[in-house]
């Protein structure tokens, strides 16, 4: 799934049912899910946060907005939050799969969608900005509701859609695109918020203003004040008492976690509270985040430790959790947290017994079938790559493999789980195959409509089986990698694991065969074909090429012409789990 967050702001807070009936157009958009709901009385505000496919995500926002037109008259709206319509602000985040680019063009579709269907002025912002000068949120907003009547008048500020006529209901709407923000506070062990505020003056990217030897803020020629820039870039920080906690906290705005994420803004916190003589005791993660940033935290304490990083999913987000604390002030569910865990489907088969799982398939029930076993396959061969990898890191015998290896292991599980999750996509675009042959094909509608799902749902089902293709073709690198360069004792497991890739390739690829002669579109077809026999035509040369190389070194090794162990220890391979600590 592609997807995509959007947080519109909606001008009501103090009417429950306006508020609902505005979160209901949102939940019933077929693959769109709403997350949070904020009112704020005194604001007279309610911010909205939901995440959407990206090809759903235009009409989810389109219904809100509509709904928002319907039922919310700006002039009857007072609030102590800066407001010019009904829908005040509303932009779209690259969260999975989706570039900023994309979210721009999302941006675009709804502002021209708002604009001509509601006859409501709309104004870019941020990276979908048409004009610098548009960019900031706050400028494009200046005068608020009030001067929107005259500011329409003003060439200058012609909206970028819809009509340059005062709405007096609606307002306006600004429609943008930015980067993820990651509301994210640091705990300290004093109650002295000044305490607080002074590391975070100094870890913000806006800095502290510069005192002169006077102890006097200093100021340039035009009397502004001259500032030292902060640690970190892409932050806001604030420091403040918490009461509820009986403790001060840093209160931190990350508005580009590429630029610096929360481990990075946590251990720049932890050195200047030292400095101070102050301890951090954790922190607290307000809304939600997106898996990258808790995998990229995870990962680094993982590598700080001296650990492998190439750990299941669930470990290395289990590291970040326990390594920054977030546990500190209340409970930490990673399933309620983490942005791409609130919406994923249910992996009903991936989550079975091993047993469970060949029982099923040993019945007549028609999945899970031959695409579900292929991406299982897919699947053994990234575990088992990983598995070699992080048995090597960490050995005396293979330093000068060891950064090499601790890539391989991070790279083999993200393979291993994207095949994981195709183990029931598969299942589920097989059953949507089913489903759509079942509709009603009685008047000409009727039969062009199922025509049209059983083409959409047909390439699905051609897509999925490509995608594990693709996949294990590429766990081909890191299981070259380990065969050549890993544990030696190992061996046999990097070689069931070229096994397993070209396995899984090649039930994939027998997967996309038999689904072909369903497509009508012929140059989809065409084009298919080709890439899915290319890309078997270098799995199955690669994977026997590891194949080769790891059994004829086993046979020499068993013949005694060689050892596999190149002098770091003449340990048994069936004695590798057994002594984690032995040299190997």
């Amino acid at each position: 799934m592609r997807l995509v967050e959007c947080v519109p702001n909606f001008s009501e807070g103090r009417n429950p049912a306006v508020t609902d009936a505005i979160a209901a157009v949102i939940t019933d958009t077929e693959g769109a899910w709403l997350l949070d709901v904020d009112p704020g009385k005194a604001t007279n505000r309610t911010v909205v946060t939901f995440v959407a496919d990206y090809d759903r995500a235009v009409e989810a926002a389109f219904r809100a907005v509509a709904k928002a037109a319907e039922l919310i008259d700006m002039r009857k709206h007072q609030g102590e939050h800066a407001r010019m319509g009904a829908t005040d602000v509303c932009p779209f985040v690259p969260v999975r799969g989706v570039s900023m680019d994309e979210c721009v063009a999302l941006a675009r579709a709804l502002g021209e969608r708002v604009g001509k269907e509601l006859e409501i002025p709309v104004y870019l912002y941020e990276y979908a900005a048409t004009r610098e000068e548009r960019r900031n949120l706050a400028t494009v907003r200046a005068g608020e509701y009030e001067a929107l009547a005259d500011k329409l008048k003003d060439p200058r500020w012609k909206p970028d859609f819809g009509p340059a006529r005062f709405n007096a209901k609606s307002g306006a709407t600004v429609i943008g695109a930015r980067k993820f923000l990651i509301a994210y506070n640091v705990n300290l062990n004093t109650r002295d918020a000044r305490k607080a505020n002074d590391v975070a003056l100094e870890i913000r990217e806006a800095g502290r203003n510069q005192r002169g030897p006077d102890g006097k803020f200093m100021r340039d020629a035009g009397g502004e004040p001259i500032k030292s820039p902060g640690r970190l870039q892409a932050c806001k920080a604030v420091g403040w008492y918490i009461d509820e906690y009986a403790r001060a906290q840093i209160s931190i705005n990350l508005t580009d976690f590429d630029v610096t994420p929360p481990h990075i803004a946590f251990d720049t916190v932890c050195e200047e509270a030292e400095k101070r003589g102050l301890r951090v005791t954790g922190s607290e993660l307000v809304g939600l985040i997106p898996l990258e940033a808790m995998l990229q935290a995870g990962r680094h304490y993982l590598e700080r430790a001296g650990s492998s990083a190439g750990g299941p999913e669930a470990h290395v987000v289990e590291a970040a959790v326990q390594s920054l604390g977030l546990r500190e002030l209340s409970a930490f569910d990673p399933a309620q947290k983490i942005i791409e865990y609130r919406v994923a489907e249910a992996t009903p088969l991936a989550d079975m017994r091993v047993r469970d799982f060949a029982d099923l398939t040993s019945t007549d029930a028609p999945a899970p079938g031959g695409g579900s076993v292929a991406a299982l396959m897919g699947a053994m061969a990234g575990a088992l790559a990983a598995m070699v990898a992080n048995l090597t890191v960490g050995k005396k015998a293979y330093q000068e493999a060891e950064e090499e290896m601790r890539a391989v292991a991070v790279d083999a599980q993200r393979m291993k789980d994207a095949c994981l999750r195709a183990i029931d996509t598969d299942t589920r675009a097989f059953d949507a195959v089913m489903a759509a042959m079942r509709m009603p094909r009685g008047g000409d509608e009727e039969a062009a409509a199922r025509d049209a799902a059983v083409q959409e749902a047909t390439q699905r089902a051609i897509d999925v089986p490509l995608g594990v293709l693709r996949t294990c073709r590429d766990a081909l690198t890191p299981i070259a990698a380990v065969a050549e360069r890993g544990n030696r004792n190992s061996l046999s497991d990097a070689g069931v694991a070229a096994l397993c890739a070209r396995a899984g390739a090649h039930g994939a690829y027998l997967n996309v065969l038999i689904n072909l002669p369903g497509v009508s579109d012929a140059s989809y077809a065409a084009s298919t074909r080709a890439e899915a026999s290319r890309v078997m035509e270098e799995t199955a040369a690669r994977a026997s090429e590891i194949i080769e190389r790891v059994t004829s070194a086993l046979s020499r090794a068993a013949t005694g012409e060689s050892q596999l162990t190149g002098g770091a220890g003449s340990a048994p391979a069936s004695s590798r789990k057994r002594d984690s600590n032995q040299e190997m």
